[in-house]
């Protein structure tokens, strides 16, 4: 669990990585939204923004468009990066359940799992084996794994999600211990809900907030929190699941809540 800081130098080591560089940023149609938070404020930082995700844009950036289920997608991606300088990379690339479910109900269950591991934990190795060796060779460069605040706890019905989420936040910390020594950051960034597509919350709330808010905050994160909740509402609440409650209490709950989800979800799907 990371302290909140506040960062009276807002984004200095953004700012220190992308001179002269580009920035590249992973996401899929389920994270849309937070995905574009952090290529605005890329292209804002007047960074050259190199999109590699499922859909095109119509603005002024070069995309690759790739399936990150599949895993030969990753030579396309090499010649696409060949002659760009990185400065940023934000591996932002995740997929969920549709709705939560029981291990062995989890529908076409090889595939799930297969895919899962492609998107949410191949994805993330992939990419920092791409672009890590030029960073380390300019000794300069920031690395954001968005990982989840589900990877900081089992949560029971999203038992594959959240353990490829606890991946994401275990290989970040540990490639920063790695690397930070030659001038590197590797940040693992755990948000918990932000009003996106893929969580369906349509009304920002305090707890809540609309990806360009909670962008913004995170940012001012980096460089200073290895690990991060990123927005301080979502500190206190990672504070409160892994220091203050006990672990049991939090499965109990989570699993409460998400039978509760799941019987919902099957319930309106048999009135259809």
């Amino acid at each position: 669990m990371s302290l909140w800081t506040i960062n009276s130098n807002c984004c200095r080591h953004i700012k220190q990585a992308e001179e002269g560089r580009g920035a590249v940023g992973t996401g899929t149609m389920t994270v849309s939204v937070v995905f574009r938070g952090f290529a605005l404020f890329l292209c804002i930082k007047r960074l050259l923004c190199l999109l590699i995700t499922e859909s095109t844009y119509k603005v002024e950036t070069k995309t690759i468009a790739v399936d990150y289920s599949h895993d030969d997608i990753y030579p396309k991606i090499e010649k696409g990066l060949a002659g760009l300088e990185i400065g940023v990379l934000v591996n932002n690339v995740g997929i969920s359940y549709s709705y939560p479910e029981f291990f062995l109900h989890i529908p076409d269950l090889e595939n799930f799992i297969t895919t899962m591991i492609n998107v949410n934990i191949t994805s993330v190795c992939q990419m920092t084996r791409l672009v890590l060796p030029r960073m380390e060779a300019r000794a300069k460069g920031v690395i954001l794994n968005i990982s989840s605040a589900s990877g900081m706890f089992p949560v029971p019905l999203l038992t594959i999600y959240s353990s490829t989420k606890a991946f994401v936040d275990f290989f970040s910390r540990g490639l920063q211990s790695e690397y930070k020594c030659k001038g590197i950051i590797i940040q693992s960034v755990l948000p918990f809900f932000v009003a996106t597509k893929m969580t369906k919350i349509r009304k920002p709330t305090l707890d809540k907030p609309t990806p360009e808010r909670y962008v913004a905050a995170e940012l001012n994160t980096v460089g200073l929190q290895d690990q991060t909740n990123g927005y301080f509402p979502h500190a206190v609440m990672g504070w409160v699941t892994t220091v203050l409650a006990p672990i049991k209490l939090v499965l109990c709950l989570g699993l409460r809540m998400n039978k509760a989800q799941r019987g919902g979800y099957l319930r309106r799907r048999k009135l259809r």
